[in-house]
């Protein structure tokens, strides 16, 4: 059996992640367990798990807040993924890393190919490179997986679930409409990652296949909505399932009407054809999934 160590056990991928993971030796490890502000433990813990595969779901997610916990960000999303990458080559595990189209600068008026040049606008994204590139300084064994606009059942806050509660509270809500993306369900990027993993385990006697596997990889579902798109839509779907909303008004806006600490990108569609090549399947499109999720998030 497949011995896998997750970390970031306790996040909105994590949780779903834990829910996926049911043929493996699973050893989830959380927030309290293994502090990524704290670096030099990581090494400690692969050495005692000894896993063939270690999956990186954690990341210091919070965008505007970077703005002004740089060192922290940069601890978390850079410095804790390049000791990962360093302790499972000198362990022989394979490591699956979880990245972010804020890699990118938004200017592409195409979906994004894994080969596309990086410029992170904020402070978020550039942690997040510098622990991408730390992953491919380190080690041969990994597959990084850029995925955006995430969110899910499970977690403290993403888009929908605010939504939901502003829904509920208040008449009128205005939402950005001039940036482009795909919003993407934890409950896919945990099968597709299940997917990778098992493909890993298969070839894990196999040098020249694993090195095969490894590289960038991009998932998202497929489609492409903006922030506005996908608030209708969490309307309209949550109408549809019968849960009560005092809203009246959805008003869209510029982002300069919605001023952030962080510069986000207009545009950050990413192409998620190599990914799917490689599995034999293609991405479910968007609402599809969000309908999917809002089932299970109001049913519980």
């Amino acid at each position: 059996m497949n011995r896998i160590l997750l970390i970031g056990s306790d996040g909105q991928l994590g949780q779903e992640l834990q829910e996926t993971l049911k043929r493996v030796e699973l050893f989830p490890v959380n927030r309290q367990q293994l502090d990524l502000s704290e670096p030099k433990k990581i090494r400690e813990l692969v050495e005692e798990v000894q896993p063939q595969i270690i999956i990186n779901a954690a990341a210091y997610t919070a965008v505007d807040k970077a703005e002004t916990e740089p060192d922290l960000a940069t601890s978390v999303n850079g410095t804790a993924p390049t000791i990962m990458a360093q302790v499972a080559q000198e362990q022989n595990a394979f490591l699956i890393h979880v990245s972010t189209d804020y890699v990118f600068d938004g200017t592409k008026s195409t979906p994004y190919v894994e080969l596309d040049s990086t410029n992170p606008l904020n402070v978020y994204g550039h942690s997040k490179l510098m622990g991408e590139q730390g992953i491919q300084a380190h080690t041969d064994r990994y597959i990084l997986l850029r995925t955006a606009w995430v969110y899910g059942e499970f977690g403290k806050a993403n888009f929908v679930k605010t939504m939901l509660r502003l829904f509920g509270d208040k008449e009128e809500v205005k939402v950005v409409a001039d940036q482009a993306g795909t919003p993407t369900w934890t409950g896919d990027i945990a099968e597709v990652i299940a997917k990778l993993s098992d493909r890993i385990a298969e070839n894990l006697g196999d040098a020249a296949r694993l090195q095969s596997l490894a590289g960038i990889y991009h998932y998202t579902n497929s489609g492409i909505a903006s922030w506005y798109d996908l608030a209708v839509a969490i309307y309209e779907e949550a109408e549809a399932l019968g849960l009560p909303m005092k809203l009246q008004r959805l008003v869209p806006i510029s982002t300069p009407e919605y001023p952030t600490l962080a510069q986000r990108p207009a545009y950050s569609v990413l192409s998620s054809q190599k990914v799917s090549s490689l599995l034999s399947g293609y991405p479910p499109q968007w609402r599809q999934s969000l309908r999917k999720m809002l089932v299970g998030y109001i049913s519980n």
